[in-house]
């Protein structure tokens, strides 16, 4: 067991004026399982590249392990996967690497394979179990279930909780409970460090965040209230203060009766000024998780869309079974099946797009849909160009944006240089601000942070529009869909 201790960190990306940290001090301890989580863009990729040695920064890291990033390209793509393996873990024995990759459901045969023809999932389980048999290694994993399926999340899951001694970046809540027994939070205004899983951290932070609402209702009554007294008692004050005035009374009796009143209103001025203070020390860490209104359109038929025996197929190869479903008004309807199965393809075909299929597809007649795509790397330009050329609410499009945690000064960027989790969010602004009878997403949730996640899928279940997804968060999943259909794949 180690310790590494961060004093009196501060970073900030050459040429901006924004800090990513500024004087932070924190410990972590190395035998620890650490989610480590935040919004989009406060630095969680920043951190582990500052572990890694990638950046220049002031302060201290002080630390007795070597740190291996995931995920990185290893070089050689079309080499068979045991000389990779090898290059990362020399000392490891061959019954070793087939152990490990027992554990992620892999079959041994994968290492006679080429690194290259192998799927986004496999590529991640390889690499994982090479990573765990280096010793003395400290692993820093950055969102390694982005883009699998939910089935290899679990494989994933259920591997990492058998580990010992990692830092994780997830914004999966179910991986986050299942293999991690610390939370490392950055919060507006601070970084916390917790024990245990991501479902302990939520709850502590609800109650954390309803005591301060509560004793910030509390304070700013009690301010109200004290106000008020200091400024009936200043009132009173002066009133006796000019009853002195024309009369024959024991003028000393009725003067020192105004200061001893006066007196008081300075006091109850000074508590009210106090509890200002003390109530402007709260809600400084509440994330403003706001509330998100969208308008569907309204859909008047019976039925959305219908599938019979529907295969797609890729140069006249079909790469699923026959897909059936019917989608009728107020259904959230989400294809779930294995990377490659075809999913994808289904919701670009509902789309409009040229894909190659079999069977009968039927699509209802003037149909609003509101699509987000996977892949979002063509976005580019300005967000007030990109509302306009998408025929959406300019001042909606970014009130959405503002909501979902994207800060205002990346409103005067380029969208080309937003983070991946950022680009998505500008997507689903985009889709959240267009009225439709269908949302269409396809993996909406990859890059995006938890409290943006919650909001979506609270948006959703209150209006209950009509969607077709594809997604791999489980929670999101299970919440929001109100029917699951299984796409499986031709092996």
């Amino acid at each position: 067991m180690s310790q590494i201790n961060v004093k009196d960190l501060s970073f900030s990306y050459d040429g901006s004026y924004d800090m990513i940290f500024e004087h932070v001090s924190f410990r972590l301890d190395t035998d620890w399982k650490l989610g480590f989580i935040g919004r989009n863009g406060c630095g969680k990729t920043t951190f582990l590249k500052l572990l890694a040695g990638e950046y220049s920064y002031s302060g201290t890291i002080d630390h007795s392990v070597h740190f291996d990033y995931f995920p990185f390209r290893p070089a050689g793509l079309q080499r068979p996967v045991a000389d990779i393996v090898k290059e990362i873990c020399p000392a490891a024995e061959e019954w070793q690497v087939i152990r490990e990759l027992n554990i992620l459901e892999m079959p041994p045969d994968i290492l006679r394979r080429a690194f290259a023809v192998l799927s986004n999932g496999e590529r991640t389980k390889v690499l994982l179990a090479a990573l765990f048999l280096k010793e003395n290694e400290f692993l820093l994993l950055d969102e390694p279930t982005n883009h699998l399926d939910l089935y290899t999340r679990d494989a994933v899951a259920e591997y990492l909780r058998r580990k010992r001694g990692f830092i994780l970046v997830s914004h999966d809540r179910r991986l986050l409970d299942v293999c991690t027994d610390h939370v490392l939070s950055v919060n507006r205004t601070n970084i916390e460090i917790l024990s245990g899983n991501f479902s302990s951290w939520l709850v502590n932070k609800e109650r954390q965040d309803a005591y301060e609402q509560e004793q910030n209702r509390r304070l700013k009554k009690e301010i109200g209230r004290l106000s008020d007294t200091a400024r009936q008692k200043a009132g009173w004050a002066e009133t006796v203060e000019r009853s002195k005035r024309g009369t024959h009374a024991d003028r000393g009796y009725i003067g020192h009766k105004a200061a001893k009143m006066m007196k008081r209103a300075k006091t109850a001025e000074k508590r009210a000024a106090k509890a200002a203070e003390e109530k402007a020390g709260l809600l400084k860490n509440i994330e403003q998780a706001d509330e998100i209104r969208i308008k569907p359109l309204s859909f008047h038929g019976q039925r959305i869309l219908e599938m019979k025996d529907v295969c797609i197929r890729y140069n006249g190869r079909e790469i699923c079974r026959p897909v059936d479903f019917a989608m009728e008004p107020g259904e959230r309807i989400a294809l779930i099946g294995k990377n490659g199965s075809g999913k994808s393809s289904i919701l670009r075909l509902i789309c409009g797009e040229d894909i190659e299929y079999s069977g009968a597809f039927s699509l209802s007649s003037g149909l609003a849909i509101s699509y987000v795509p996977q892949d979002l790397s063509f976005l580019n330009g300005k967000l007030g160009a990109y509302a306009e050329e998408n025929g959406v609410d300019k001042t909606l499009f970014l009130t959405l944006l503002r909501k979902l945690g994207i800060k205002r000064e990346q409103f005067e960027k380029d969208i080309s240089e937003f983070s991946d989790g950022q680009k998505k969010k500008t997507a689903l602004a985009k889709s959240l601000a267009e009225q439709a009878h269908l949302y269409v997403w396809d993996e909406p949730l990859n890059y995006i942070d938890i409290l943006s996640r919650m909001q979506i899928q609270r948006v959703i279940c209150e209006y209950r529009p009509a969607m077709l997804f594809v997604e791999h968060d489980h929670v999101f999943v299970d919440e929001t869909a109100t029917k699951k259909i299984e796409i499986s794949g031709v092996v």
